[in-house]
């Protein structure tokens, strides 16, 4: 398939409502996401489902109520201000996050949230998270819970070991990121056979990390956790492939930073957060051209 097929496919498929966001999440590197997503409302580009992962969840719930900016302020003037990363919450919190800030004062104090428009959206918005005690990925959503879906995006962004196990639905979870950083084959099983994906790492990037079994104490209540931890990097690096077959095959459009990146997921640095925002926002308009047609 040719490039002018693919974009005629895209172009039509948008056109007609069929194709679907996915958002990978990253931490700090979220912030290229943030600047994709805010092109996306200044363009009113909108999308009928969306699957979204951890920092992927946290900026798409400000694209859902079209807070154009939202996230960028979130995750870029308020941390130079509060400094919600740091493990001196560990001591206070068990968390790397300021938790208390990000979960409670931050939406409903700081930079409130909207609730209203984001239920009012008709674009079905599922956050992934990790069953803790099953080793699998749940997708979740909410229409009319403030408390239930603020609970939801804290659980899809507690990474394991640094955070600590979130209860929804009395059910304890993690980071939906330990089993499926990149929920494409969830658009997919939902009727999505053309996809829109904004990931945070370059195209060929894999992952370097080396899986290794955890000792019986880390855990020890949730062995398939500890068995699906063991296996993340693995599985991290199949969906990568996974997400380039569909990009070569014509089935997905990946929106990415272009270069290794030099930010961290747990960046604290003002500038390099700002100029990954840029990229997100310059790919974004790029990325349009094929996905508009226009």
């Amino acid at each position: 398939m040719n490039g002018i097929e693919q974009s005629c496919n895209f172009a039509d498929a948008y056109r007609q409502g069929a194709v679907g966001l996915v958002l990978e999440g990253g931490g700090m590197r979220g912030v290229f996401t943030s600047g994709v997503l805010d092109c996306f409302l200044d363009r009113n580009i909108t999308f009928p489902y969306c699957a979204s992962v951890s920092a992927g969840a946290c900026n798409g719930l400000s694209y859902m109520s079209r807070q154009r900016g939202r996230a960028k302020k979130s995750n870029i003037d308020l941390l130079q201000k509060y400094r919600y990363i740091g493990m001196k919450y560990l001591w206070t919190q068990h968390s790397i996050l300021d938790r208390e800030f990000l979960y409670d004062k931050l939406p409903h104090e700081v930079l409130p949230f909207d609730y209203a428009a984001c239920f009012a959206n008709p674009m079905e918005f599922e956050m992934a998270v990790t069953n803790c005690l099953t080793g699998k990925a749940e997708y979740l959503t909410d229409r009319t819970s403030e408390t239930r879906i603020i609970q939801i995006a804290k659980a899809t962004s507690s990474l394991p070991y640094v955070c600590p196990v979130v209860w929804v639905d009395h059910k304890p979870m993690l980071d939906g990121g330990i089993v499926d950083s990149i929920p494409v084959e969830r658009a997919m099983a939902k009727g999505y056979a053309l996809n829109v994906a904004v990931l945070t790492r370059n195209r060929g990037y894999r992952d370097t990390g080396r899986d290794i079994k955890n000792p019986p104490y880390i855990y020890r209540r949730f062995p398939r956790l500890r068995l699906a931890l063991s296996k993340r990097h693995a599985l991290y690096n199949r969906q990568l492939e996974l997400v380039e077959q569909l990009e070569d095959e014509g089935r997905l459009l990946a929106i990415r930073p272009k270069r290794p990146l030099e930010v961290g997921r747990l960046e604290s640095r003002i500038d390099k957060l700002t100029a990954l925002y840029e990229e997100g926002y310059a790919c974004a308009e790029e990325a349009l051209k094929r996905l508009t047609g226009l």
